[in-house]
């Protein structure tokens, strides 16, 4: 994603987009850790993690389209947490670099 004005260019990798989406996922309350499913799983037990795992990302037309998996608290009310990790995803994305965020599911893999 890059951004034109007169005097320069600005591009933001989609590693920045889902470190926000991480970040601010992993803020909502009943939210234990992101998912990384398999792969994430392998990662780990090769001592390596990642920050992002968990977050699918993809732009078309200037638009952020994103799936987010997540643990949560066992008891948690689910579509709240999911409609939190929505609202407040795309409200980080808008404001930190401005792009519009078309669609973001969330896919709650665990209760622990």
């Amino acid at each position: 994603m890059s951004v034109d004005t007169d005097f320069c260019t600005v591009r933001i990798s989609p590693g920045v987009l889902a470190t926000i989406a991480a970040l601010t996922t992993t803020a909502v309350p009943g939210v234990l850790r992101m998912s990384g499913g398999f792969a994430g799983g392998m990662a780990k037990l090769v001592g390596r993690t990642d920050p992002t795992r968990g977050i699918k990302l993809r732009m078309k037309d200037d638009q952020v389209y994103m799936d987010i998996h997540v643990v949560v608290e066992r008891g948690a009310d689910l579509v709240r947490v999911g409609s939190e990790i929505q609202r407040d995803v795309a409200e980080a994305i808008d404001k930190m670099v401005g792009l519009p965020v078309a669609e973001i599911n969330v896919f709650v893999q665990d209760m622990e």
